[in-house]
């Protein structure tokens, strides 16, 4: 619990001084060191789980076109995979809150509700900016195919380094940011022309309009990835469901703004949800709910980082199932360019790409309510003690990475 610029312990009510993002990093690396074996497991399940959907994701959207264009409404999709996810969190709720152990809050209560909805106002911006992304994705594909768009994707790894850095003072190594810089050069390699010169959109040449996409398509989600993991993680004690209904409750409001707007603009004959969607949209609206569901896990259980690199995991598997598929050709520059993603994935996750501590970690010191110490000496009992997660545990094994 914070009150006056101090954490105070809900069991003994010793107090801390709030911790700064960059004793936040170190506390955040020194937890990932000390993984058990069951949240490496969870981890595997994750990035297989990952790699599946996301790679499914590009597939369905193709699948989806009708002579190059969509028949349906995207924003309709995306509201309707909210729907379908809030859907998700309630039930779980429900059957979580069933399952508690007594003398637990209960998480269906009114005030539970209301506070963790005070709490947890912060995943309105995340919601915004997936509700921009999932609207880009469809735009990009009229210009790209699908292994192309995973490709591009990718650029999201150097920009969510950048912000985890700039925002939540993340340290990486040199080997890392090599690392980084080597997935860049393996989606340059992958450049597949895909479309026809001389096509313009509107009234621009494709490859300005797309490179505007592009931009937009990497620098939103970016965004949205870190702000998503900082949120879910600040409320670490919030159950992840109940947070899922925040953040998808916001995300179905933004999506049905944006059929009203269509509606205004292109007339009310927008207004029907359903209309053009065909069994291939009815599978990519479960894919991408899955998705977004699973995305939840990483951000507040894994690595933002993770993630992404997961993601592209699943570039091979839209290549491969959009040649077998949709009879696109595997050429040799998507072949050199997989395998310089992998090479950047195994050297950014290599034990020696770790980050080495520039301070020893000492031993968490509080400050008792009736012992005066100065602020500066506080501050760096407190820095030694958020590296030191050991300690001074409560019984919940769930320790939060970032501070409530």
């Amino acid at each position: 619990m914070q009150r006056n610029g101090m954490l105070e312990c809900s069991v003994c009510h010793s107090k801390l001084m709030v911790q700064s993002p960059r004793t936040v990093s170190r506390a955040y690396d020194k937890h990932r060191s000390k993984v058990s074996s069951k949240a490496r497991a969870l981890n595997f399940l994750l990035v297989v789980g990952d790699c599946i959907l996301v790679g499914l994701q590009p597939i369905l959207v193709y699948m989806s076109k009708v002579d190059g264009k969509f028949q349906f409404s995207p924003i309709s999709v995306n509201f309707l995979t909210e729907v379908a996810k809030v859907i998700f969190a309630i039930v779980m709720l429900i059957f979580q809150s069933r399952h508690q152990k007594v003398g637990e809050k209960p998480l269906l209560s009114v005030s539970t509700f209301v506070q963790a909805a005070r709490n947890n106002v912060l995943l309105a911006v995340p919601a915004l900016l997936y509700a921009i992304n999932n609207y880009l994705k469809f735009i990009m594909q009229l210009y790209f195919n699908p292994a192309t768009v995973k490709m591009l994707s990718n650029l999201k790894v150097l920009v969510i380094a950048v912000l985890l850095k700039m925002i939540m003072r993340r340290k990486f190594s040199v080997i890392q940011w090599e690392a980084l810089a080597l997935l860049l050069i393996g989606i340059s390699v992958n450049q597949l022309r895909s479309l026809p010169a001389g096509t313009e959109a509107f009234g621009l040449p494709v490859t300005t309009i797309a490179y505007i996409y592009t931009l937009v398509f990497v620098t939103v989600p970016s965004l949205a990835s870190v702000f998503n993991e900082y949120a879910l993680k600040s409320q670490f004690e919030t159950s992840i469901y109940l947070q899922n209904l925040f953040l998808y409750g916001y995300g179905a409001i933004f999506n049905f703004l944006g059929i009203l707007g269509t509606v205004i603009f292109q007339g009310p004959s927008n207004f029907d949800i359903l209309r053009g969607h065909s069994k291939a949209t009815m599978f990519l609206i479960c894919n991408n709910a899955a998705q977004g569901i699973l995305s939840s896990f990483f951000f507040k259980y894994a690595d933002t980082i993770l993630k992404k690199y997961s993601s592209t995991v699943a570039t091979i598997f839209t290549g491969l199932a959009s040649a077998a598929l949709l009879g696109h050709t595997l050429t040799m520059n998507f072949l050199l360019g997989v395998s310089i993603v992998f090479i950047s994935m195994h050297q950014f996750f290599s034990p020696l790409a770790k980050v080495k501590d520039d301070k020893p970690a000492g031993s968490v010191e509080f400050v008792e309510n009736q012992n005066h110490r100065s602020a500066d000496s506080s501050f760096v009992n407190m820095a030694a003690g958020a590296a030191d997660d050991a300690t001074h545990r409560v019984n919940d094994e769930r320790q939060p990475l970032l501070p409530t």
